[in-house]
């Protein structure tokens, strides 16, 4: 490390990565490329199959094939190629169930999420120190601050469970359930009004809890936040954006062309990394995370309210 507080990277990356794909060679393309800068020892490659006999999805798939394919460093390759369609739930929860089936921590990138280079290394180091603190559930590489940094450290404590590039250990893997078995039992004991802070919060989230386990919204990662949730457990997320996620377009399964999380730009983050003293969640961060990506985003007030406030914080 410099002056400047850059980083370097030691290659090969000795943490497993799995990188999860479908047909989108555009973005997958430039996903490998930054996986391909620190040579990872262990790679897992999960692609699914195309769900009909469309030539175009066809060729395309042929086409993410042929890149995550081309692994041109000293790199112990696994492989979950599927041969027939599987949901989005099912495809990407049993990708990171046989990922963990082989390792006991990783980092797991979808094909439309984009990393800065020192995401790999805040990753590797913060698994390794949190790595037997079960209050820690996930390490992600996304910040939706705009801006606005929660504290003087390099990381801060969250809530909420960002997956456009991510890190977590099998110990914490472990408590998913794609079937959120669990959820009539906390809803009808009212138990998200214990974890929540406002009754806008408990009725969207209990919405998107009740619509995922019935089915009506086929995903996996509401599911993932229900567990962390259930288990009292706590993100880590950067105090400045390692991940931008190009998948914005009219062929996203679950993200909206025109959305102002599109593309966010990423900024690398300094060594050596900068701990917290304790280990409490940033309330005001994630008030902020709920009125701008969550319950709140709905409405043209909140709409208005978010924008002034990402101004606000870009000129301060």
């Amino acid at each position: 490390m410099d002056e400047m507080g850059e980083f370097s990277i030691s290659y090969p990356l000795s943490t497993p990565i799995l990188f999860i794909t479908f047909k989108r060679p555009d973005t997958t393309i430039k996903v490998f490329e930054e996986i391909r800068k620190v040579k990872p020892k262990k790679l897992y490659l999960a692609q699914n199959y195309p769900s009909g006999k469309n030539f175009e999805d066809t060729e395309k798939w042929k086409k993410v094939r042929l890149i995550i394919e081309n692994v041109d460093w000293d790199c112990e390759v696994k492989r979950l190629y599927r041969d027939h369609y599987f949901e989005v739930k099912i495809s990407v929860s049993s990708a990171i169930d046989w990922f963990f089936s082989h390792v006991e921590e990783g980092i797991i990138l979808e094909d439309d999420c984009v990393p800065d280079q020192s995401f790999f290394p805040f990753c590797q180091e913060l698994l390794e120190r949190y790595r037997n603190d079960t209050r820690i559930m996930m390490i992600s590489g996304d910040n939706f601050q705009f801006g606005k940094r929660r504290t003087d450290c390099s990381y801060y404590f969250s809530r909420y469970a960002h997956i456009w590039g991510w890190a977590t250990w099998k110990r914490a893997w472990n408590h998913y359930d794609v079937s959120m078995k669990m959820w009539p039992k906390i809803h009808d004991g009212g138990w998200l009004n214990a974890i929540l802070d406002s009754s806008d919060a408990v009725k969207y989230w209990t919405g998107c809890f009740e619509d995922t386990y019935t089915g009506k919204i086929n995903t996996w990662d509401y599911q993932w936040v229900f567990t962390c949730w259930i288990q009292g457990g706590l993100s880590l997320m950067p105090e400045q954006n390692l991940i931008t996620n190009i998948g914005f377009d009219p062929s996203s399964t679950h993200t909206a062309a025109n959305s102002i999380f599109s593309k966010l730009p990423f900024e690398s983050i300094k060594f050596p990394l900068q701990h917290p003293g304790f280990v409490i969640r940033n309330i005001e961060a994630d008030r902020f995370t709920e009125k701008i990506w969550y319950s709140h985003a709905r409405s043209l007030k909140s709409r208005l309210w978010s924008a002034l406030t990402m101004l606000k914080n870009k000129l301060a």
